[in-house]
């Protein structure tokens, strides 16, 4: 199979390494010279395109299937359609209007586009309702890679990611020091976030559908703060509810909204479809960084 993974950062590089030693030929796309270089390292082709930039997309290589992986880097909205909606746009126009177009497009999206349940499950059939501008683009960016993929005769797939954790991304500090405030944990690793957009690709599953990616266990922030302390040797953090830490006053705008969104998201059609998982819950993915924490 040929992938392209358009964005290749964080789960995309390690996409591409897993799809790589399956033996499968991989394109990743990067914008800049050190961006190119870490694609180059995972054993794929490097290509330094721009999805921004419909122009630079002309001299990508036919392929069997695109990934699209492309980061805001954390910005605010405006940036955040100009990568998910417009550069996603331009990637479809450019393969849709190619003699032997991609079969099929993958587009990982975010499980914050379902907004607020107090903490009720929600699943692929729970209607979508972000709460911010930003969570807004995210479901747009979801109809176009389903929508406007299949106007172009791409199948299109959403696969709404949970809270990302891994390497250079497992924020001990945060959960260590405190105050942590009362709610829910949604994660997945990022070899498992990879791990799940490989099976589905190798697999051809979900064509036109969305699926969750999410570990086996939400985890309430409070047992997961203690749990974390305790594996750690330290003492256990300060806990808050969520009218304590909103009473404070010393939160921005968009940190009290995420306060008050809470869900517990279910993989039960990921794990149907015969994902397995290299860490099922976060006792197993934070393993390493534990260890590294205690000197190990």
């Amino acid at each position: 199979m040929h992938v392209t993974i358009v964005g290749c950062g964080y789960v995309g590089l390690e996409l591409a390494r897993q799809l790589v030693a399956e033996g499968h030929e991989v394109v990743g796309v990067r914008r800049s010279p050190s961006g190119v270089a870490a694609v180059e390292a995972t054993g794929a082709t490097a290509v330094a395109a721009d999805a921004t930039d419909l122009g630079s997309l002309s001299g990508l290589p036919d392929t069997d299937a695109v990934v699209f992986a492309a980061s805001s880097g954390g910005r605010g909205a405006d940036a955040a359609r100009e990568v998910y909606v417009e550069g996603l746009q331009n990637v479809i126009r450019e393969y849709g209007g190619r003699e032997s177009p991609p079969a099929r497009l993958v587009y990982t999206s975010s499980t914050g586009v379902y907004g607020d349940h107090d903490g009720d499950w929600v699943d692929e059939e729970t209607p979508l309702d972000p709460t911010t501008e930003k969570t807004r683009v995210l479901a747009e960016a979801e109809r176009v890679a389903r929508e406007e993929a299949a106007a172009a005769g791409i199948d299109g797939t959403a696969a709404r990611f949970a809270g990302l954790y891994g390497p250079d991304r497992y924020r001990l500090d945060r959960y260590l020091e405190g105050p942590v405030t009362a709610g829910y944990l949604n994660m997945v690793h990022r070899d498992d976030a990879a791990g799940a957009v490989r099976f589905l690709l190798e697999g051809d599953l979900a064509r036109d559908e969305v699926v969750l990616v999410v570990d086996d266990e939400p985890a309430d922030k409070w047992t997961f703060a203690d749990w974390l302390a305790d594996e750690c040797g330290v003492d256990r953090p300060e806990k808050r509810t969520k009218d304590e830490r909103i009473a404070a006053g010393d939160l921005s705008t968009a940190a009290e909204r995420r306060i008050r969104t809470s869900k517990r998201c279910s993989n039960a059609l990921l794990r149907e479809l015969g994902y397995e998982f290299k860490y099922p819950t976060y006792r197993s993915g934070y393993e390493d960084a534990i260890e590294s924490d205690r000197g190990e």
